[in-house]
């Protein structure tokens, strides 16, 4: 079974907020990144701890679909889920939620890792394998996470 965190929760800022008083489209983007960290830290692995070790973590692709607006004042929850890790590249998903459960956007990152002096990508089986374990038990077996998560909103 893959690690299932707890959502991370945050308030909607007003500066986030665009001329039609709906959260703008790129603070999604954002949101994706602090719960993706918010994911990795639960489950024992805080990003620095990979930067201390000169791995860095960049995302390769993103993307985000948005099926309700956010607003000022409200609570969201973003359900981050890590749907693919084979040591060389990772692959997440995310969900924006309001508390009552509604679904307000969804979104998906990729991303690689690389040695930080050189910029090359590189195998974290080999350069961190207690890094790569951890990592491995957390994917998210063929959707089946996802199906257990909707189940419990």
């Amino acid at each position: 079974m893959a690690f299932a965190a707890e959502p991370y929760v945050r308030q909607v800022y007003y500066y986030e907020t665009d001329r039609m008083s709906i959260v703008h489209h790129s603070n999604y983007i954002r949101w994706f990144e602090e719960s993706r960290l918010d994911f990795m830290r639960q489950a024992g692995l805080p990003y620095e701890a990979i930067e201390r070790e000169g791995i860095l973590m960049p995302v390769t692709d993103v993307s985000a679909k948005f099926l309700s607006p956010s607003r000022y004042g409200d609570t969201v929850r973003i359900f981050p889920f890590m749907t693919e890790f084979n040591g060389v590249r990772a692959s997440f998903r995310y969900e924006v939620r309001l508390p009552d459960g509604k679904l307000l956007a969804t979104g998906t990152s990729g991303h690689c890792f690389v040695d930080e002096r050189t910029r090359v990508p590189l195998n974290l089986k080999k350069r961190d394998p207690k890094a790569y374990e951890l990592l491995r038990g957390l994917t998210e077996p063929d959707g089946a996470q996802a199906d257990k998560e909707e189940n419990k909103r």
